[in-house]
């Protein structure tokens, strides 16, 4: 069958399929029993090709998205490994960060769309589920190994012909302090790939099998043709940049990430040569994360509405030391690259890149997901898990947001009326963190305040950072002021917490969370 394919058609095709990823994220999101996926929409989905790779995907969370295609290229070798196949009703789960997981809390499904006994795609849902187990609540603890951060899911079935496979789900559960709230993530992600595969078969359906493939590839050349015509415009050369963690939580601190980009004929070479070893903390990245926050980078300097998909990925080549602080080996602990390293990444990544196109690279965001988990057992075992926005980066032309959600993630906030209700906590205080966003001709945006108050005693992790070195300003734009985090203890007494923490409070105690200000824009006695 001739397939005729014209620009007007692809972009309809195009859209059909971005639509198939959004439609289930929002079933995942109205089904979904956790605040974390409900309220909050830390979950992503996408759309790939029979052979494993990325053709579309929703606008949901760029740490999630960027790492999918090494997901799915390690499921893929999985299956050949075995010599199967996910037939029509199979869904495959894991969560493993070495082989193309992000960190233990973040679960991964996909199952696959068959027609007229012929594959033509597979649908993916990927979403944070707020306790998978592990040695502290929310599965966020300070470790020092990946065992300690929860139950690590080896590629299996979750379902089988349609049908979860029982003992795979009740041996999960059995694994997490909130099973309920569990299981009914996991049914309401098993939902958004059931959703997904018979929109994706609608769409098969409609035009026919090889059409849809026709246009998958052709929209794969598409993209990896715009990607390479939008980096031919950039001014080639070499770029170079370093930035720093503040910590990893065991005594190792100011640790560098290095990155050098080279531009020419369309194409992208980013070395992290000098970036720090591994290190003993849990903000060691798996190579996928790394990945991801190139690939965000990378959309971010696509023309608005540019496709995104496996053809766009072909436009960079990446080098990353093996055994580093960017490549982590098993079992060093992750759970913090994925949220705190990547932004770091990015931060780096723009720093260079602002050498290059400095009318359009933005001063450092905040830089810092600022990861507060907690759980208890009182009036019931709970485990709550959120990120906290902070100030975006003043641009060339204008101030930066305040108290948003920035790079790699994409959330929302917890309602107060929602985090009241499931928790025993209250909201004391939620407010822009006023003056904490740098100095210069156009400000950096400012950061966000929360002050939480536990009407029961739970136990603690923050993960943070940009505690100590502000978010970089750019073109003589001043830092934006780093974050703090204290405790007021229900005695009056203020502490202290350092930028990674594990720590019991009591019923009384509030945490106090301040989080950074974005860098300023050009020298401050231009700003009018």
């Amino acid at each position: 069958m001739e397939v005729e394919l014209d620009a007007a058609r692809l972009e309809i095709f195009n859209n059909l399929l971005a639509e198939v990823a959004e439609e289930m994220g929002v079933v995942l999101q109205r089904s979904a029993h956790s605040a974390n996926i409900k309220e909050r929409r830390d979950f992503s989905c996408a759309v790939f090709d029979a052979r494993g790779r990325l053709v579309s995907q929703a606008a949901h969370i760029p740490v999630h998205l960027g790492a999918l295609p090494v997901s799915m290229q390690a499921l893929v070798e999985w299956l050949d490994g075995r010599g199967e196949v996910l037939r029509e009703g199979d869904v495959a789960l894991w969560n493993d960060p070495f082989r193309g997981g992000t960190h233990l809390p973040d679960l991964t499904m996909v199952s696959a769309v068959w027609c007229e006994g012929r594959q033509v795609g597979y649908v993916v849902s990927r979403a944070h589920h707020a306790d998978v187990g592990g040695r502290a609540p929310g599965s966020m603890p300070l470790g020092s190994e990946v065992y300690q951060e929860g139950l690590i899911i080896p590629m299996l079935r979750y379902a089988r012909e349609g049908r979860v496979v029982e003992d795979v789900e009740s041996l999960i559960l059995a694994n997490v302090r909130t099973p309920e709230e569990r299981k009914g993530d996991l049914r309401a992600q098993l939902g958004s790939l059931r959703v997904g595969e018979r929109r994706l078969l609608d769409i098969v359906t409609r035009h026919g099998p090889e059409a849809v493939t026709r246009w998958m590839e052709e929209l794969q050349r598409y993209a990896g043709r715009m990607a390479g015509e939008a980096l031919s415009l950039l001014p080639e050369g070499e770029y170079a940049f370093t930035d720093y963690l503040d910590d990893d939580g065991w005594g190792n601190e100011d640790i560098p990430i290095a990155v050098r980009i080279s531009i020419s004929g369309g194409s992208l070479k980013v070395d992290f040569t000098g970036s720090s070893g591994e290190v003993t903390g849990p903000i060691n990245c798996p190579r996928s994360v790394t990945l991801s926050a190139v690939y965000y980078v990378l959309r971010c300097l696509l023309p608005p509405g540019a496709p995104f998909n496996h053809g766009s990925l072909e436009r960079v080549e990446v080098i990353v030391p093996e055994r580093s602080l960017l490549d982590a080996s098993p079992p060093r602990a992750v759970a913090g690259g994925n949220v705190e390293t990547s932004q770091r990444v990015v931060d780096a990544l723009l720093g260079a890149l602002a050498q290059a196109l400095p009318e359009r690279i933005p001063a450092a965001s905040y830089g810092t997901m600022t990861n507060l988990a907690l759980g208890g057992e009182k009036p019931r075992p709970f485990a709550y898990y959120e990120t906290i926005a902070g100030g975006c980066g003043a641009r060339p032309y204008k101030d930066g947001m305040d108290a948003t959600h920035n790079h790699m993630t994409n959330t929302m906030n917890t309602p107060v009326e929602a985090l009241e209700f499931e928790y025993p906590l209250r909201v004391l205080r939620y407010s822009v963190a006023r003056g904490t966003g740098g100095e210069g001709r156009f400000r950096g945006g400012d950061g966000l305040e929360r002050h939480i108050q536990f009407l029961e005693s739970a136990r603690l992790t923050l993960i943070a950072d940009r505690r100590r070195r502000g978010p970089y300003g750019l073109g003589g734009g001043r830092p934006g002021k780093p974050g703090e985090d204290l405790i007021l203890k229900k005695d009056g007494r203020i502490e202290r917490l350092p930028s990674k923490t594990e720590i019991w409070v009591e019923s009384g105690d509030v945490i106090m969370i301040r989080t950074p200000g974005g860098g300023g824009f050009g020298n401050p006695e231009d700003s009018s």
